[in-house]
């Protein structure tokens, strides 16, 4: 997976919003007040969402195979530490080896370091780019220690430990709430399913027939409100699937994206 860089991801969010208000606007126009206006926004609402959400998964895994492979470098550092070596010569040496995307941005340092960086503004700029919580918390020591001298990898070696119950605790954290994920998917289906049950069993057999002194509602009116409760079902119950699994709202934009295409598709077809 790539590095999606924030310029990106912000003239994404521009021409997605702009293609959204395109389709809306045009819908406006040209159905307005009947259903297929509603249809319109539907796809105003993937558009905006679903090309920033695609770009915010991929950063995502490009972002957690650098974090995984943390544990392994500052091994690599330990042993290389261990022989003599000093920490410049340690990180240029161990990016030689293949540490997934962490290698580029190894790289990138080294050759900073290179050019007349000093190590420290090296260490900062690498923090910068990769922008993760580890690498975040992780930097800062690594620039103390550098500072303080001495045996480098009594620092590194805790560190790598650290940095591996951290990752063991969230991909603990993420099979405990699998579970809760997979409830919000059946429930979502069953509230289609219900939907469906309930509109060819009970709203079309009973078309025109007064219910209490008042006509009952027309199926193409019925319809518009299901597909509409639908909708509202599957963004928000997203956002939820989301700060549960992840942790951020951010996260639960595909399962949104998911969850209403998956209920649009149904009610086309039974409906």
């Amino acid at each position: 997976m790539p590095k999606i860089e924030k310029t990106i991801k912000q003239i994404t969010w521009v021409a997605s919003a702009a293609l959204a208000t395109a389709i809306t606007v045009f819908g406006f126009f040209a159905t307005y007040g009947t259903a297929t206006f509603d249809e319109f926004v539907f796809f105003a609402v993937i558009a905006a969402f679903a090309p920033p959400t695609v770009l915010n998964y991929i950063d995502y895994r490009w972002k957690r195979a650098v974090d995984e492979h943390l544990p392994d470098l500052f091994r690599s550092i330990v042993q290389a530490q261990e022989t003599g070596m000093t920490l410049p010569r340690a990180l240029e040496e161990a990016a030689k080896r293949d540490y997934g995307p962490l290698t580029t941005e190894l790289r990138k340092m080294n050759a900073q370091i290179s050019w007349g960086m000093t190590l420290e503004e090296a260490l900062l700029a690498f923090s910068k780019r990769v922008n993760t919580v580890l690498v975040q918390r992780t930097v800062p020591l690594i620039i103390e220690a550098n500072r303080s001298g001495g045996h480098l990898e009594k620092v590194f070696d805790p560190m790598g430990k650290f940095v591996q119950s951290t990752l063991l605790l969230h991909k603990e954290r993420r099979n405990q709430t699998r579970p809760y994920i997979a409830i919000i998917y059946v429930a979502f289906f069953v509230f289609i399913f219900t939907i469906i049950l309930l509109f060819k069993s009970f709203f079309v057999d009973i078309q025109g027939l007064p219910l209490l002194g008042a006509a009952v509602m027309a199926p193409e009116e019925v319809k518009r409100i299901f597909f509409h409760m639908t909708a509202i079902q599957a963004f928000f119950g997203g956002l939820v699937t989301g700060k549960m699994g992840e942790g951020t709202v951010n996260a639960g934009l595909k399962h949104s994206l998911v969850l209403m295409v998956c209920g649009y598709i149904a009610l086309k077809l039974f409906l």
